[in-house]
């Protein structure tokens, strides 16, 4: 099984304990790393991973974050219309914050846990309502305008997988995962430097600001390409249905990503 370029797909079920439904599971010592003591299948939730459980723990992932995102939104709205950007300044970090250690903790965990999926979604939405409502006060419509836009992607990207016309080769990988660890530096580079106040120009809504940004959504998009792979070959071989969830939590990465860029992209181009 490839690996994918999404951290969260990682650690999914590899080599000969994986070419079977449930080999990884049904050895008496050893299995897969993160699942504890390996147990035979029993009952339901031990079947095989369908494409219908990946879309539906996907589709309460992302209405999670929806339904949280749109009330904090508004909520983010009323608080800065009485100005007390401070309260929404705080659910932005708090929201950051939270998503990203339950983000640490289900990849390097390895949990296939609904609770933690769903509660990483709302921390994400709480995180992203905040800065739709910011943008939505300065930019009226850009928060549609993203939405819209990163369902497009999506939408575009599952068909360039499923009609084959990008194949995703072991050479297509790398190049991904060089991609977004350049993509990672950078950004944490630019962080390092504004902290010194020092601006190179990457977040600024400059051209060479557009220019990066522009390059973040091809390469948020593109691996979506890998994610989608990586999910086919899982319920290829059969991993268990459960597993469906980690599956979730991984496309939500890549989703809040590709929304962010948008969301970024967008305002540029208004301000200009």
């Amino acid at each position: 099984m490839r690996t994918s370029s999404n951290p969260a797909f990682r650690n999914l079920p590899q080599g000969a304990a994986a070419q079977a439904p449930y080999a990884g599971f049904e050895q008496p010592q050893g299995g897969v790393p993160g699942y504890g003591t390996p147990q035979a299948p029993s009952g339901a939730a031990d079947r095989p991973m369908t494409v219908d459980d990946v879309v539906m723990k996907t589709g309460a992932s992302l209405g999670v974050t929806l339904l949280v995102g749109i009330i904090t939104a508004i909520w983010a709205q009323s608080q800065i219309a009485a100005d007390s950007m401070g309260a929404v300044t705080g659910a932005m970090i708090g929201g950051m914050l939270v998503g990203l250690v339950l983000s640490l903790v289900i990849i390097f965990k390895q949990m296939t846990s609904a609770p933690m999926t769903l509660a990483y979604s709302a921390a994400e939405g709480v995180f992203l309502g905040a800065i739709t409502g910011v943008f939505e006060m300065i930019y009226p419509g850009i928060a549609m305008q993203a939405v819209l836009g990163t369902a497009a992607v999506f939408v575009v990207m599952l068909v360039v997988y499923k009609t084959g016309a990008v194949k995703v080769t072991p050479k297509f990988q790398k190049w991904m995962i060089g991609a977004i660890g350049g993509v990672a530096i950078l950004m944490l580079l630019n962080l390092v430097m504004s902290l010194f106040g020092v601006n190179i120009g990457l977040r600024d809504g400059s051209t060479l600001a557009i220019i990066f940004s522009i390059v973040c959504i091809g390469i948020a998009a593109f691996s979506f390409l890998l994610d989608f792979d990586m999910a086919d070959q899982a319920i290829r071989q059969g991993v268990p249905a459960k597993f469906a969830w980690y599956v979730a939590f991984g496309l939500m990465t890549t989703l809040v990503w590709l929304y962010l860029e948008i969301l970024r992209l967008l305002s540029y181009l208004q301000s200009e």
